[in-house]
């Protein structure tokens, strides 16, 4: 089985395209495991990508995606900055003259923008720790009204901050100085401009009387070494000092810091951070100070870098004359897909009491207080899952020993098409006379034998129907034969969907269970 991404690799395309590909293509294969992470079988990607005609030739994309990794290693991100540069006055770094002819050929194509964007997003799907376009879509659509400051203290390559070019200053600070230049480039391309600094945000804010009106931010997670010790006494932890091991909650304080009166922040946060023990005083500071708006849990796969859903803490700064709210808008999106725009009324949503959170965990996991239907959710996915394991289990064909070989001699397809017995295709072939059954036909096709006969001394899987030999038998036994191909058919389809079921429903029992939603049944 292989990923969306690995699918995109395949045939030399970014994620996007595979994407769209699900959307637009009736007959591309549908998963067949991997829960909201979807699996495909390789077979069937291949076949499909065959049919289609969309893997026949090596991309200029991956040409260049191979000649960027042959000159930079595992400085990607330079090697996509260097490019973007191209475009934008630049030398074009470590690339050749020929290279470089043939990336403006691509942007003659589509446009410079889709051309940098492509491999931003290769080098996301590669295991770069940049912001996803989709996680940019979701964050954008919380913040609503574009500001006349956005402020991005950890902007990478300026995901969070492009939606809002056309009618915003823009603003960042970047530890890397390779994804500050990337972020310039993408910028300039748009005809916009960020101002981007370079250096650590936490130990050395380079903005420190910046006040924005937008403030984003997608920090590094699971970071202990983050600065604690010299900062223990910093004016900018107004909820508290945070441990080392909430250093999440040191970049929500640092950007709610740059926030001016009546503006907003908008956090990508780790699931854990809401309901931690170490970050509960923190937790309840932000709530009597009446900062939080709104928790959203969004799918899994916005964060390239993490499994699991992530969440968005939506802050505000409250003006000195405005009370605070007496409720805590939870969001819960974990179940939408996360290649479709994300829409408040898709999701499930709860106001919550502020004195309701304010008690011994003060848990902000919006799925803890959204109303109880996990259990019937739940039941219903098992009660499906049960069915289906049933279904194969009834599907599965008896069989009874056999002497080790199949009697009698052979024929070639190639024989029964020139006899005018069968319709052969480019991978299989249909019985079109009363002396073939077509079941039998297509499942020695299939079997090992002719597998092996189809597979070339160097590996390579070719399929040559014609070539292939089928067992002479009579019409009864063929029939015989043919029920127990059908039956085995059948079983492989539903094996596929028992396969969807059980991670479904697997995935929704760890969901409730680590949520609080749903408790396991002590045994007696």
């Amino acid at each position: 089985m292989i990923s969306a991404a690995e699918v995109a690799r395949l045939a030399g395309v970014t994620r996007a395209a595979v994407s769209n590909w699900r959307r637009r293509h009736a007959d591309f294969p549908e998963p067949v495991g991997g829960g909201r992470n979807a699996l495909f079988a390789l077979s069937d990607v291949t076949d499909w990508l065959d049919r289609q005609r969309k893997s026949s030739d090596v991309s200029d994309e991956v040409l260049v995606w191979q000649e960027l990794r042959a000159h930079y290693g595992d400085d990607m991100i330079a090697g996509v900055a260097d490019l973007a540069e191209i475009f934008t006055g630049g030398n074009g770094g470590r690339y050749d003259e020929s290279t470089r002819l043939r990336v403006q050929g691509m942007a003659g194509q589509s446009s410079p923008i889709e051309v940098v964007e492509a491999f931003t997003d290769r080098i996301i799907a590669a295991g770069g720790a940049l912001t996803t376009r989709r996680l940019a879509a979701a964050v954008a659509h919380f913040a609503g009204d574009a500001a006349r400051v956005v402020f991005d203290p950890a902007c990478g390559a300026g995901s969070l901050l492009l939606p809002f070019a056309a009618d915003a200053r823009l603003v960042g600070q970047e530890l890397g100085g390779s994804a500050a230049r990337l972020a310039r480039a993408r910028a300039a391309l748009r005809g916009a401009e960020v101002e981007v600094r370079v250096g650590d945000s936490l130990q050395a804010d380079l903005w420190p009387d910046l006040r924005a009106d937008l403030v984003l931010c997608d920090p590094p997670v699971g970071l202990t070494d983050w600065g604690r010790d010299s900062l223990l006494v910093d004016s900018r932890w107004e909820f508290g000092a945070p441990t080392k091991a909430e250093g999440e909650l040191a970049w929500l304080q640092h950007c709610y810091a740059h926030v001016v009166p009546g503006g907003r922040l908008i956090i990508v946060m780790s699931p854990s951070v809401a309901y931690r023990r170490a970050g509960k005083r923190i937790r309840s500071e932000i709530l009597r100070a009446g900062a939080l708006e709104q928790v959203v849990a969004l799918p899994a796969g916005l964060v390239a870098s993490h499994a699991q859903p992530m969440h968005l803490w939506i802050l505000k700064r409250l003006p000195a004359d405005q009370r605070p709210s007496s409720v805590i808008r939870m969001v819960d999106l974990t179940a939408a897909d996360p290649d479709e725009l994300l829409v408040l009324e898709a999701a499930r949503v709860v106001d919550v009491s502020v004195i309701d959170l304010l008690d011994e965990e003060v848990d902000l996991t919006p799925v803890t207080h959204m109303p109880a239907e996990h259990l019937d959710e739940y039941a219903t996915a098992r009660d499906l899952l049960l069915s289906r394991l049933r279904h194969v289990a009834e599907t599965i064909p008896e069989l009874s020993a056999g002497s080790g070989v199949i009697e009698g001699g052979t024929l070639r397809i190639s024989d029964l098409a020139r006899a005018g017995l069968v319709e052969v295709s480019d991978k299989t072939a249909a019985s079109v006379s009363d002396q073939l059954d077509t079941d039998y036909l297509q499942g020695f096709l299939r079997g090992g034998s002719n597998a092996s006969r189809n597979t070339s001394g160097s590996g390579t899987y070719r399929v040559d129907v014609r070539g292939a030999r089928i067992p002479q038998m009579g019409i009864e036994d063929q029939r015989a034969y043919g029920a127990a191909f059908r039956a085995l058919d059948e079983a492989e389809t539903a094996l596929h969907e028992l396969s969807r079921a059980g991670l479904d429903a697997i995935g929704r029992a760890r969901d409730g269970l680590t949520s609080g939603a749903l408790r396991p049944i002590r045994q007696e």
